[in-house]
């Protein structure tokens, strides 16, 4: 692992809307920015700038609850419509509890409320944003716009902010991915004392989806696109599916 890494926030991505063209959009900010990649580098995107593109809004007065979303509803004090968006966007319901509503997403990561975003939507209190139809797809088309303009082999992640199962607080993982392996298996290497490694997987793209998280944040910063230099990954062509367990293995659901 490197002993230096950089994290710089691209400047310049201005408010997305439905229907813009994203990886145009964020070649544009990188040239005007002076935001040059180098072979290696990645690029972090938000999944929010992702769906906002895709027009993922959804006017929770336009939501039509189901008997389950009420019966929900009342079970988590949750909005009716908004506990509707969330079995439409879900596969299953993990937990339900007073305030809390836990379920397996549809592109196979379990989160609270299915992801579902109501922060810098657009303004709107009825306003829901859903995750990106398909982030892999969206990392893919992301990268290879950037390598198209600036002939440099990089890494995309389209990241999300998780919570965690034990701990407090969200964190950054990454929900897409693009041309690079989002796990690295170090078994079979030795530590300091020469003890051969069994099973330890590092998930370099949620690392990488957290690190950038400092720089994009949560709230107002306007950084939604940060690209990470240092790392120095090789190509590779996994997907986000390669950091989930699968339902039947998962120690937590």
């Amino acid at each position: 692992m490197p002993s230096r890494v950089s994290l710089e926030g691209v400047p310049g991505i201005p408010q997305v809307q439905p229907g813009d063209d994203l990886p145009t959009l964020v070649v544009d900010a990188m040239r005007a920015g002076g935001c040059v990649p180098e072979p290696g580098d990645v690029l972090v995107v938000t999944s929010k700038i992702v769906s906002k593109a895709e027009g993922r809004f959804v006017d929770l007065r336009s939501v039509a609850p189901s008997a389950e979303a009420r019966e929900l509803a009342a079970r988590t004090d949750k909005e009716p419509e908004l506990v509707e968006l969330v079995l439409t966007e879900s596969t299953g319901v993990v937990r339900a509890v007073p305030g809390v509503l836990i379920v397996r997403h549809r592109l196979g990561f379990t989160s609270a409320n299915a992801a579902i975003d109501r922060s810098n939507a657009d303004g709107s209190e009825h306003t829901a944003l859903l995750m990106p139809l398909d982030p892999d797809a969206s990392a893919r088309a992301i990268r290879d716009a950037v390598v198209d303009a600036f002939d440099a082999p990089i890494g995309v992640v389209v990241s999300d902010t998780h919570g965690r199962p034990w701990r407090r607080g969200n964190i950054g993982v990454a929900v897409g991915v693009a041309g690079i392996e989002p796990l690295i298996d170090k078994s079979g290497a030795v530590d300091l004392f020469g003890r051969e490694l069994k099973a330890t997987l590092i998930p370099i793209a949620d690392q990488l989806a957290g690190a950038a998280a400092l720089v994009s944040g949560e709230t107002d910063e306007g950084l939604p696109v940060v690209l990470v230099r240092g790392m120095a990954l090789g190509p590779g062509d996994g997907t986000s599916a390669d950091l989930t367990y699968p339902a039947e293995t998962d120690l937590f659901t």
